[in-house]
């Protein structure tokens, strides 16, 4: 779905150029779901490390699951002008991919709210990423943090969307 100029004017700024939260008071609730992924290349010793389990802080890739989690619910605390959503649903999985040492995030939001969760799920894949950088650092501090994005959002006024490697901004041109 195409938005015309009107709705792509950037919103969190008064006609004065002053910062502002956006008023969503006459909006009406919603469903709304985001999903958004990113990676994190490792060397082989780290891959093997926490595909075995063997980190003396623990299973890196549950706690970076519930830090993920976390990183969802205190959104609007880090993001200075995301308005703080009721979550129906925070949900962060992972695939390891051994042929590349890299391992892929996967955070899905849902709300029903006035609202969109874009923010909350792109928030979720970068505090579980950095988790595990934070959990690994001690093998090696050369691991890489990339392609984080939105893959999918549902939902509000502006519909859904779907990432396309056809992007003008993506990897893929």
């Amino acid at each position: 779905m195409r938005m015309d100029k009107e709705e792509r004017e950037l919103t969190h700024f008064d006609s004065r150029g002053n910062a502002r939260m956006v008023d969503v008071s006459g909006k009406s609730p919603t469903e709304r779901s985001a999903v958004a992924e990113g990676t994190i290349r490792v060397s082989r010793e780290v891959f093997d490390a926490i595909e075995g389990k063997k980190l003396k802080k623990g299973d890196v890739l549950t706690v970076s699951q519930v830090a993920g989690i976390m990183g969802c619910k205190r959104c609007s605390e880090l993001i200075p002008m995301c308005h703080l959503l009721n979550l129906t649903e925070a949900k962060l999985c992972f695939q390891l991919k051994p042929e590349s040492c890299s391992i892929l995030a996967l955070c899905t939001v849902r709300c029903e709210g006035k609202t969109g969760v874009e923010m909350e799920a792109l928030s979720g894949v970068s505090i579980a990423l950095l988790t595990i950088y934070d959990m690994c650092k001690a093998l090696d501090k050369r691991m890489v943090i990339e392609n984080i994005h939105l893959l999918e959002k549902r939902g509000g006024k502006s519909g859904s969307f779907f990432f396309s490697e056809d992007s003008p901004h993506s990897d893929g041109e």
